[in-house]
């Protein structure tokens, strides 16, 4: 799912990469695209970065390595010199033309949030627009929500096949959600606390999820499909089952892996690429997780297989 995207392109020129880097995409709010890329160099060429597009957009960056005595340049005309840290979160405003000097090695996971995927966020928590974020160039946040899905999406980046796009929609709002609210001032309105969905659209949405083991509906085609917006419906969703649409797919994909280990003749390979898991390795992980103990070892104690069935 990690792909190359206008964003990426855009990155590549911006800090002279050799490569577009690896790329996750969701379109989760309705009117913008949202993106995550990971970005390293670890012997660049000591220059300026190029400019990037105009637009209005915000990206989001999570540093994962010191960069001492950084110098940083709006419009222009250097700004401040800092001393970025890693773990830490750097906002810059693409209308402002953010620059830097590349004269270390880097790495970083930059998010690209425009300002229609904050107005939208505003909208469906019947919230005023959202006005510029609140920060300073240069300025680190210590950030716990971004660097905690930050590491969800660095593993995502780096195991694109395990990724589900109901996975990058769920987090990618989650992000947004944290971003508009922390660095926007978002309060939502006043409102009667929402129920979860009628009992028919628990039943359509489960039968939808379960349609595609492999995740790759994303919420906002589900969501629209009851005239929803992706946050209502993600939230209505887990007050009826108990469990995000993400997470409620990924105990349905066991469930199905419990059912198919019932069949002698099918090795856990086959059953992991049945119950839409990546392969084997992704099917072990997830199910010894969620269950406690892993597919070979349930399937010897429920079935009585023996010891040296793999």
């Amino acid at each position: 799912m990690a792909q190359a995207s206008a964003f990426a392109q855009k990155l590549e020129r911006f800090l002279h990469l050799k490569d577009a880097p690896p790329t996750l995409v969701t379109r989760s709010l309705r009117s913008a695209e949202l993106a995550v890329t990971e970005t390293r160099d670890d012997h660049p060429i000591p220059r300026l970065s190029e400019s990037m597009p105009s637009e209005d957009v915000y990206l989001v960056s999570l540093k994962f390595r010191d960069f001492a005595d950084c110098e940083c340049w709006e419009r222009g005309r250097c700004v401040i010199k800092s001393d970025i840290r890693a773990g830490a979160t750097y906002l810059y405003d693409l209308k402002r033309d953010p620059r830097y000097v590349i004269d270390k090695p880097f790495h970083s996971l930059f998010f690209h949030l425009p300002r229609s995927a904050l107005d939208d966020m505003a909208r469906q928590s019947g919230a005023t627009r959202i006005g510029e974020l609140a920060y300073q160039p240069g300025v680190g946040h210590d950030d716990m929500m971004i660097r905690h899905l930050g590491a969800s999406f660095l593993a995502a980046l780096r195991q694109p096949e395990e990724a589900n796009q109901l996975f990058i929609d769920h987090m990618m709002l989650a992000l947004t959600a944290h971003v508009a609210t922390t660095y926007g001032g978002l309060r939502r309105a006043a409102e009667p606390a929402r129920g979860g969905l009628a009992p028919w659209q628990v039943k359509r949405a489960c039968e939808r999820l379960e349609s595609d083991l492999r995740g790759k509906l994303s919420l906002e085609k589900i969501a629209a499909e009851f005239d929803l917006s992706v946050s209502h419906f993600s939230r209505a969703f887990r007050v009826s089952t108990g469990l995000p649409p993400h997470q409620w797919l990924l105990r349905q994909r066991v469930d199905t892996a419990k059912q198919l280990m019932t069949v002698r003749d099918l090795s856990l390979a086959e059953i992991a690429v049945s119950a839409g898991f990546a392969n084997q390795s992704h099917f072990t992980r997830v199910f010894s997780s969620v269950v406690g103990i892993s597919p070979g070892m349930w399937r010897r104690e429920a079935q009585g297989v023996p010891d040296g069935e793999t």
